[in-house]
């Protein structure tokens, strides 16, 4: 097994539809709800539910990103796939799409880390939408090895945004059959953290 591969088996951590929502009253009111985005991709949902605790506090509109030719369900197929489209710097088709991503001024963009990059699929969605003078912050869920390039990956996809503050945390372990983490006291620690994060980055009060 090559050394790319034994990286990319280190995680494939944690898509639904489209919700929108108003925010609650500890939004900053310099903030307009109805233009914060928060998109995400998530395997074994445990982005997912990170996104949904963003969206609880922020409001928004909440958008898992599908693909068009899914990944397998195999874990391992998916982690040889993921290799060789970073090897070849190939960016997979979208069967989600943002629309009027124009009146957006907040965008959240969270996924896993696999590989200790930032999966394809994301990297799509940064190539593909225009998010110039926008505010991009980014989350992440992860097997244990932190975020590994991905939060540099979305500023350098992102020149023209300014890029807050990310937040991570640990999600499940595929590789291990660990799917989703973030539940239970897990999840009670999380939405505190996640709290906690928000208000460092000034997005609510």
């Amino acid at each position: 097994m090559t050394n790319i591969l034994l990286s990319a088996l280190i995680v494939i951590a944690a898509c639904t539809s489209p919700d929108t929502s108003i925010a609650n009253d500890t939004t900053n009111a310099d903030i307009d709800p109805s233009k914060i985005l928060i998109v995400y991709l998530s395997r074994t949902n445990n982005t997912k539910a990170v996104a949904e605790m963003i969206h609880a506090n922020v409001g928004g509109t909440l958008v898992a990103l599908e693909l068009e030719n899914p990944y397998p369900e195999n874990y391992r197929a998916t982690v040889e796939q993921v290799v060789r489209e970073n090897e070849s710097n190939y960016l997979p088709p979208l069967k989600t799409k943002i629309d009027n991503i124009e009146k957006y001024d907040v965008v959240f963009v969270g996924a896993p880390t696999w590989g200790m990059k930032l999966p394809p699929p994301m990297k799509s969605f940064l190539k593909q939408y225009n998010l110039s003078g926008k505010t991009v912050i980014p989350f992440n869920t992860n097997g244990g090895y932190g975020v590994g390039s991905s939060f540099q990956t979305v500023k350098d996809l992102c020149p023209d945004s300014k890029v807050l503050e990310g937040f991570s945390t640990k999600g499940g372990e595929e590789i291990y059959g660990i799917y989703l983490a973030i539940k239970d006291e897990k999840a009670q620690q999380v939405q505190g953290d996640v709290k906690s994060w928000l208000r460092e980055i000034k997005i609510i009060k």
